[in-house]
């Protein structure tokens, strides 16, 4: 792979060519992209959406709007400080092509403010919960209808797939979604792959799969346009990573092992004790002792450390991937950026504790149950009324049903992977409050 081509500011539906030498700076390309992603509604659904603990009250505990925000950040300072080496590296980018190392930040920080952007509401448990509805529940029925990339689409429903497709679907009048650049589509595809076959090999970019069969066309051109590296044979498809996925990947892995465990500390789940015994070996050759030690309350003490440690983790990804740089463009760095960390046993004990007190504590556990009963009945019941309405044997109570999804959604799709794909991402766009409200619709007139 090479840079010229990875950093590609061309859009859906492009006809010519958009040369970064052309762009104005006070409105780059890279940069618009992040605007138009901070404006969608997708975006803004995130605000009520579950990082870590479903529906909670408290007002420092983190959604996934403001996971996805500080994930942003820390990708555009990895972005940032990647891209001063690689144009010194490589200097024909800046004299010739035009291309800034504050080029790098912007398309990271686009890529990873909408890295979470396809996950359903109550956190990884909604997409579990999408996934077994399927397997195990009343949707099995449609097993037959469906090839198998179809049907694993829709039981291993993967927030990475819809994420694509809500950032790329055209819908009537609107062509290619918010049509981001291609770079930064390239850098928002952790899982270049789609969903079969099931996690081929050990490589990172074949851990999940990053795009639905309805969105393969579209995936096959921006991996051709970016000159990644294809990596499947035969009539499967999936590629190496984009270089710039991989800081989109360590930006958020620093920040849910760092912030998640601020979190458990707030909310009393982790003692402070553990936060010190934890963090501290993370910051011990930065922190600056007589400062902390003046710091009167934990939420101070503990923000301290934590911006230590999210400063710490970033200069150590950037030396991580600048020695690896040549590895990740030839495709030969099958590892997250976390994995090869002088860090990563510190972190490994963060995300261990974090998964015994926080993850599992009896409030997230106890939402996650009523997730998944709600997530349940909205897809058994607007997929039944949708596709018998498409069969043409709706009832008056399937049309009422339908009447319930807003109109962006009322039109019709033809093949039952196409249908039950859209009432799906129907559900997956609802936020934690909105699927609670409608199942409570749905529920009072069973009753």
């Amino acid at each position: 792979m090479n840079w010229e081509q990875l950093l590609s500011l061309k859009r859906q539906g492009d006809k010519g060519k958009r040369l970064r030498i052309e762009q104005d700076d006070t409105r780059l390309g890279f940069e618009v992209d992040y605007d138009r992603i901070i404006f969608s509604a997708a975006f803004r659904s995130l605000q009520d959406k579950t990082q870590v603990i479903p529906m909670s009250k408290t007002d420092f505990v983190h959604t996934r709007l403001t996971h996805s925000l500080e994930v942003s950040v820390v990708g555009r300072s990895l972005g940032r400080l990647v891209g001063k080496k690689i144009i010194e590296k490589y200097p024909h980018l800046k004299e010739i092509h035009g291309y800034q190392a504050n080029d790098f930040g912007a398309i990271v920080a686009a890529a990873a403010l909408s890295h979470d952007i396809g996950n359903p509401p109550f956190g990884h448990s909604g997409e579990k919960a999408i996934g077994e509805y399927f397997s195990i529940g009343n949707g099995q029925k449609y097993k037959d209808q469906l090839s198998d990339k179809e049907w694993q689409d829709l039981i291993d429903f993967e927030g990475n797939a819809n994420g694509f497709s809500v950032l790329t679907s055209s819908r009537p009048g609107i062509e290619g979604s918010i049509r981001l650049t291609y770079a930064v589509l390239g850098a928002f595809m952790k899982y270049p792959k789609e969903s079969l076959p099931k996690k081929p090999t050990q490589n990172i970019a074949d851990k999940k799969y990053g795009f639905f069969q309805s969105d393969k066309e579209f995936f096959k051109e921006v991996a051709s346009e970016l000159g990644m590296i294809p990596n499947k044979s035969g009539n499967d498809i999936g590629y190496e990573r984009h270089p710039l996925a991989y800081l989109v990947e360590a930006a958020d892995d620093i920040c849910y092992t760092i912030i998640d465990f601020e979190d458990g500390i707030n909310l009393g789940l982790v003692s402070e004790d553990f936060a010190l015994e934890y963090l501290i070996k993370l910051v011990k050759d930065s922190i600056d002792t007589s400062k902390y030690n003046s710091l009167t309350t934990k939420e101070d003490r503990i923000s301290y450390l934590r911006a230590l440690a999210i400063g710490n983790l970033i200069n150590d990804a950037v030396n991580v991937f600048i020695e690896n740089e040549e590895a990740i463009l030839k495709g030969e760095f099958p590892y997250a950026i976390t994995e090869k960390s002088k860090y990563k046993a510190q972190m490994n004990d963060i995300i261990q504790i974090s998964v015994k007190n926080v993850y599992q504590s009896k409030e997230v556990i106890h939402k996650e149950i009523m997730g998944y009963k709600i997530i349940n009945t909205l897809l058994d019941t607007f997929c039944d009324a949708y596709i018998k309405k498409a069969n043409g044997t709706a009832s008056n109570y399937d049309n009422l049903i339908l009447k319930l999804l807003p109109e962006r959604y009322q039109y019709e799709k033809e093949t039952v992977y196409d249908r039950l794909q859209h009432i799906c991402h129907y559900v997956s766009m609802l936020t934690d409050g909105k699927a609670l409200e409608l199942f409570k619709t749905i529920q009072s007139n069973k009753s």
